[in-house]
């Protein structure tokens, strides 16, 4: 099998996969977590200036999920097609949440009565939390098991995948992007609207480290083959460390008003906690709870090794353009949030 640096072009279209996903979960995940506490500000103007803090990027950081959509259906049809296929109605739901935090966001302005701006409001809260939740519970069906059979067909029901257990990793999920965003509310608000922030982020964070501490206990119960490879290789056992380093890191820092840094190993802690569902799976993308020999791996799922190759060129160039473009729309609109005749 080729290779490229040493490693397999499926496992480096993996490993691409994964770091996209990531950045959509980082960027858009702070979008999802703003929208989740929208409700809980309850003036007119505090309502607008968080809107506005996410006004400019929120769009851009959709980007992030058109991309890795597009190169998991080009590296791995396989995984791509078994996946919309079984789980077809919550990648439904998830896109109507797309659609509707959109046009809430959009449409929320274009009137000034009250109750349409309420109805908006509520709107764009729902689909947000909606959101999270269903990323964080096909993340919890990926790690659980799907009912995959001959050819990779789903043979069960729709309504499994609503199981305790991906409904509490997509709880969990809720919670860390909530984190995440109050973490970027914090850095772009001032005055009464900062310290109510605040009080919010500190109980987002509690939020966090309660669900995640009994996500991580009922994977060790239920879930214990998830472990084996970091138990025969210790070294792999850095990984879940640094992830209890940067949610402990957190706290720490927003104690001491460093809000961007927070913001960066709240990032971190993303990054960590995918590479280790990654590490945990690896070669595995979607284990099969019928037969092992239906499990979907990076190499039964990746398109031919000449369509990787192509794809990493496309890839080697489009990326740092899409990276580029996101970094000068940071820095453009860097700052706290100021109302004028434009804002939402």
């Amino acid at each position: 099998m080729a290779t490229f640096l040493g490693i397999d072009y499926p496992t480096l279209w993996f490993l691409v996969v994964g770091a996209l996903f990531s950045g959509y979960a980082i960027l858009d995940g702070f979008d999802m977590g703003a929208g989740a506490l929208h409700l809980f500000f309850k003036k007119e103007e505090s309502r607008r200036i968080a809107l506005n803090a996410i006004g400019p990027v929120w769009g851009g950081n959709e980007v992030w999920l058109v991309i890795g959509g597009g190169a998991l259906f080009a590296g791995f049809p396989v995984l791509y097609g078994a996946m919309f296929s079984g789980m077809y109605i919550p990648f439904m739901l998830f896109l109507a949440s797309l659609i509707f935090r959109a046009i809430s966001i959009e449409f929320r302005s274009k009137e000034k009565m009250k109750w349409w701006r309420n109805a908006w409001d509520i709107s764009y809260n729902i689909s947000s939390i909606l959101m999270a939740l269903l990323l964080g519970v096909v993340v919890g069906n990926v790690l659980w098991g799907v009912e995959l059979g001959p050819n990779h067909e789903f043979q069960g029901h729709w309504l499994d995948f609503l199981n305790p257990y991906a409904l509490l990793v997509g709880l969990t999920t809720v919670a860390l992007f909530m984190m995440h965003g109050a973490i970027y509310l914090a850095m772009k608000t001032e005055g009464k609207l900062f310290i109510k922030v605040n009080k919010l982020l500190n109980r987002s964070i509690i939020f966090f480290v309660v669900t995640y501490s009994i996500v991580t206990i009922v994977t060790l119960i239920y879930l214990p083959h998830l472990t084996d490879r970091m138990v025969e290789n210790i070294a792999l056992l850095g990984v879940p460390l640094l992830a209890f380093l940067s949610i402990a890191n957190v706290p720490r820092l927003v104690s001491k008003g460093k809000y961007v840094l927070a913001f960066i190993f709240s990032a971190l802690t993303m990054s960590f906690l995918l590479i280790l569902v990654a590490l945990e799976l690896y070669p595995v993308m979607v284990m099969s709870t019928v037969d092992p020999i239906y499990d979907i791996t990076v190499y039964n799922a990746a398109s031919s090794e000449n369509a990787l190759r192509i794809m990493l060129i496309i890839t080697a160039i489009g990326g740092p353009l899409v990276l580029m473009y996101t970094v000068f729309v940071y820095r453009t609109f860097w700052g706290k949030v100021e109302i004028d005749e434009t804002s939402y």
